[in-house]
């Protein structure tokens, strides 16, 4: 297992990806704002299971505006809000090497380069500087590392000087 495929193809197909999040209403006619979390969201027509269709997407001013078939005004827009747009992992663009989706690392277990279990990958964050792994310990304590060549090897282990 390696970094650019943390997990056998065959866990990652039914996963839900988070791919937007509706932040309101948008006007009366029923189309709402999106934090987009991925730089084009037109590739993907249904959204959670089949229960949203888009029907029109565009820039807006803090971030996209959408339509969606099932959305017909401002209330039924507006009882949207939080809600994330997720798709299949399955229906992902491939990865070449080098590269994963953060879904693909959640749940994985780390360890110590000997191989002591340390704990579970329960997020990955990017603050700016690049992903950091947040892992939460069998006690439950979480602490974060960068994801780097330095802390990830051949799957996901971290040096022992991470975790004094």
């Amino acid at each position: 297992m390696s970094a650019g495929d943390p997990l056998p193809e065959a866990g990652r197909g039914d996963r839900p990806v988070t791919l937007a999040v509706v932040t309101g209403a948008h006007g009366v006619t029923g189309e709402v704002r999106l934090k987009l979390f991925t730089g084009d969201l037109s590739a993907y027509h249904h959204f959670n299971g089949g229960r949203l269709t888009l029907k029109s997407l565009r820039d807006g001013s803090n971030g996209a505006i959408a339509r969606f078939a099932e959305i017909a005004d401002r209330n039924a827009a507006e009882r949207l809000r939080g809600t994330e747009l997720t798709v299949p992992r399955s229906a992902l663009p491939p990865l070449v090497e080098g590269e994963y989706y953060h879904v693909d690392l959640i749940g994985l277990p780390v360890a110590t380069e000997a191989g002591a279990p340390v704990g579970t990958i329960v997020a990955v964050e990017n603050f700016g500087a690049g992903d950091v792994l947040e892992i939460e310990q069998p006690d439950g304590r979480r602490f974060m590392v960068p994801m780097s060549a330095a802390t990830v090897a051949d799957g996901v282990t971290i040096p022992i000087g991470f975790l004094s």
